[in-house]
């Protein structure tokens, strides 16, 4: 196994890790906004590792910018997803100001 491989399997299993360890903080946390911090950012760091360990292997620069923006929208909807379920949460609370 080349350095490279090597590499590309740490990066993917680092990125699966930090998917269950989301996982395990969605399903462990006490409420709903300490559960979408674990998801919106061990997941985004999970996908990201997961994307640089795939980067490697792809066969064309337009594949590779395909995986940077998937990543890219998958972080502005996981943060947007958050900021909405949050505002909601806040709401159903009744501790809306606005």
């Amino acid at each position: 196994m080349s350095g490279l491989e090597l590499l590309r399997v740490l990066l993917l299993a680092a990125g699966c890790f930090f998917f269950a360890v989301g996982t395990l903080g969605l399903f462990r946390l006490p409420d709903t906004r300490t559960r979408l911090h674990a998801l919106t950012k061990v997941d985004n760091l999970g996908l990201g590792l997961m994307v640089l360990g795939l980067l490697p292997g792809v066969e064309s620069v337009p594949a590779g910018l395909k995986l940077v923006l998937i990543w890219l929208v998958a972080l502005a909807a996981a943060a947007t997803a958050a900021h909405l379920v949050a505002r909601a949460v806040r709401v159903s609370e009744g501790d809306d100001d606005g």
